[in-house]
């Protein structure tokens, strides 16, 4: 009797143990610690470089102009208050940030920001996210789109230079293979020049990414649908220039941190972005 109580005792003793250590090895925020995880950046204010015009990532909100909201927006405030860094938004269209970044004249890009070898030469990547691809089209679909094959025939926009771009040509392709008429290309250099191609009637359908398709869909149904969805295999990420270790080490911690206490998920639900698409945290650095 005595060697059975020991037993359940030296068990849950154990028990208690693992779990006060597992406990213990959770990732949290620690902004007092900033100076001696993060030297370089401590007592700097973050230039974080985003387009306010690719909502439900980053966005004007809608009662306050001067406020930025969304997921990528709040995900970045959440991180770099995490880290104990400040940070400001840097303001501009989508197509020059990532250049700005290189240039060294904002210190990180956040704003649905895919993952690509090439890309991985000039800075280096925290990513957090499954990329998804949606199909907008006009409300009530008139078009009946419903797959990416009914895409011969129509007139499609996408971003120049977007992973949209290459399944588009990969589809026209295969339109062209099979003796249908080929897709008429419309490329955009940024959403907002998108979007007006399509309320023109100048385009049958923008390809872009499906947190913003999904958006776009929900607060403006009168006027746009989603036709179709899939997902292409990237990746999403933050990117900081090549070999700055301490904010790319910061970004990853505070990542983390807000993934494992469920406000990364909290702020994926408020934006309508599906919480299913969240990656752990983890540096690509080519």
């Amino acid at each position: 009797m005595l060697n059975k109580m020991l037993i359940a005792l030296l068990t849950s003793a154990a028990t208690l143990a693992l779990a006060s250590m597992a406990h213990a090895a959770d990732p949290t925020c620690e902004p007092a610690k900033v100076a001696e995880k993060y030297p370089s950046i401590a007592g700097k204010t973050i230039k974080v470089g985003a387009d306010p015009q690719t909502p439900p990532y980053v966005m004007r909100d809608a009662k306050e102009f001067d406020k930025i909201v969304g997921v990528d927006a709040s995900l970045a405030k959440a991180v770099f208050d995490c880290v104990g860094v400040k940070h400001d938004f840097i303001l501009g269209a989508w197509s020059g940030i990532l250049p700005a970044v290189q240039a060294g004249q904002i210190d990180v890009m956040w704003d649905d920001l895919y993952y690509k070898p090439e890309r991985a030469k000039v800075v280096d990547f925290v990513v957090y996210m499954q990329a998804a691809t949606g199909a907008l089209v006009p409300a009530g679909n008139p078009k009946k789109i419903s797959s990416v094959a009914d895409l011969c025939g129509l007139t499609v926009s996408f971003g120049l230079g977007s992973s949209n771009e290459i399944a588009v040509k990969k589809q026209d392709e295969a339109c062209k293979a099979s003796g249908e008429s080929p897709i008429t290309a419309m490329p955009f250099q940024d959403l907002a020049a998108g979007i007006r191609l399509l309320e023109g009637g100048r385009a049958d359908a923008i390809m872009w990414d499906l947190g913003f398709v999904d958006n776009l869909a929900a607060t403006r149904s009168g006027s746009f649908s989603r036709a179709f969805a899939v997902m292409d295999g990237f990746k999403i990420g933050a990117a900081v220039a090549n070999g700055n270790k301490d904010l790319l080490n910061a970004i990853t911690d505070g990542l983390t941190a807000v993934q494992t206490s469920g406000e990364a998920k909290k702020i994926f639900q408020t934006y309508g972005v599906d919480p299913g698409l969240e990656l752990k945290a983890h540096i690509l650095t080519d």
